[in-house]
């Protein structure tokens, strides 16, 4: 039996800046490739601070999440990057307004992430 996997791309979200995609469909799923805080019109991350940059990279993956046919409340497991322990309160809060149904999470500190961002999350949701 031959899976199909489709790849999800829109200009709505920032540009893979490297070989993969924002997104890939596979039967009922969809999952997404970690976003940081770049905003889509200039590839740059402009926002300044935990709470700032977690509203862009929220902004990035609702986009992503549309374009694949889904919703925030439809995801089923986040994985989310800080590089800042410290900043985890000020993330969740940020982080609660948008996965209002709780899915599955891990949160982990790691010692850097691409282009300076201060955070990274990357999403698996139902279609």
């Amino acid at each position: 039996m031959n899976k199909q996997v489709k790849k999800v791309a829109t200009v709505s979200a920032p540009q893979a800046i490297g070989p993969y995609s924002q997104a890939i469909v596979f039967e009922d799923f969809v999952f997404t490739s970690g976003q940081i805080p770049l905003n889509p019109q200039s590839g740059m991350i402009e926002a300044v601070g935990i709470e700032a940059q977690t509203e862009q990279v929220m902004k990035n993956l609702g986009e992503v999440l549309r374009a694949a046919g889904t919703s925030f409340e439809r995801a089923v497991k986040t994985t989310c990057y800080l590089a800042d322990i410290a900043d985890f309160a000020a993330f969740n809060a940020v982080y609660a307004k948008y996965f209002t149904e709780k899915p599955a999470r891990s949160c982990v500190a790691v010692k850097e992430l691409p282009k300076g961002a201060l955070v990274e999350v990357e999403v698996i949701a139902a279609l």
